[in-house]
């Protein structure tokens, strides 16, 4: 799951408009940015499985960055930070708190729907759930695919940035749906779990860059 995290990241970013949408992207995709970093270090493993060239589907031991409590915590730590990052919102604080946390935790909802079980429940020997929905891949890009067309309807709905600006962030969004469609389908496997992970994290830190300069808002005419 990638675009559809971009999706939600949309759709949630229409409730408050006065926000960058690349806050609520990055929140959307927390999970995984932690999850390459801890790959990097270390912390948490990827492994490449013989039948990925059929299944794209990499096998991951990831209880700090994916498992449910986990998340719930990344979630909290998000909706403090946007609290203090964004002090002088008037009337909004604490739903913007709210809104940013429910970016993060969306993200263990749709992987725990894509994902084998391999998800954990609270650490690396726990209960481990996911419904497997790879498995179906034609439902599963067409979920995805549903994610990031009703995301973009309402961001785009009533949108405060240029007319550009907003063209950009629907080429970007789609852009980012074809990418996802060949990485589960055509894509070769990566030639290690090291390049996977540097080469996943540099992705989505651009993204994550991408939107949040193609959300900042025009400055007004004088």
């Amino acid at each position: 799951m990638f675009a559809g995290h971009i999706g939600v990241a949309l759709g949630i970013a229409r409730v408050e408009r006065r926000v960058n949408v690349g806050l609520f992207v990055a929140a959307a995709l927390w999970l995984d940015l932690v999850l390459w970093l801890f790959i990097l270090l270390g912390w948490e493993s990827v492994s490449i499985p013989p039948d990925y060239a059929t299944t794209h589907q990499p096998e991951f031991a990831f209880p700090y960055s994916h498992g449910f409590v986990a998340a719930l915590v990344w979630s909290a730590m998000a909706g403090a930070l946007a609290l203090r990052l964004r002090a002088r919102l008037d009337g909004g604080r604490a739903r913007l708190a709210a809104l940013v946390a429910a970016a993060v935790s969306s993200h263990w909802l749709l992987d725990a729907l894509v994902h084998r079980p391999e998800m954990p429940i609270a650490g690396a020997a726990s209960t481990r759930v996911g419904l497997g929905l790879w498995n179906q891949l034609p439902l599963a890009l067409a979920a995805e695919g549903a994610l990031v067309v009703l995301g973009l309807a309402l961001f785009l709905r009533g949108s405060r940035l240029a007319p550009g600006k907003s063209i950009a962030i629907g080429v970007l969004s789609v852009l980012i749906l074809a990418f996802t469609v060949v990485g589960m389908t055509l894509a070769p496997p990566p030639p290690s779990a090291t390049a996977m992970a540097a080469s996943s994290g540099a992705t989505l830190a651009v993204i994550c860059l991408l939107f949040c300069w193609l959300g900042k808002p025009s400055r007004p005419h004088r």
